[in-house]
């Protein structure tokens, strides 16, 4: 069976840090595939994003991610507190 690395992410925008996040994430699993779920154009405590979804989104697969999918924004511009007592 293959291996899914899953990510809730901003990338606001990607950088280096991101980068060996990823690596070493992948590398602690063993990941075959990853799938990062990303904020799209507004991003926690409902500030706009840096950079448009779609260049977000194309960072990360220039990285490494596999599929990208987008964060409902009604996720997204929670606080990181509610963002984690949300029960979806």
């Amino acid at each position: 069976m293959n291996k899914v690395l899953g990510i809730i992410a901003e990338y606001n925008p990607f950088h280096n840090g991101h980068l060996y996040h990823l690596n070493e994430s992948k590398k602690a699993i063993g990941a075959e595939y990853t799938v990062a779920i990303m904020s799209g154009n507004f991003v926690q405590r409902g500030d706009t994003s840096l950079t448009s979804k779609w260049a977000k989104a194309e960072m990360a697969i220039r990285n490494g991610v596999d599929l990208v999918i987008e964060l409902p924004v009604i996720y997204s511009i929670s606080s990181a507190e509610n963002f984690a007592r949300r029960k979806c």
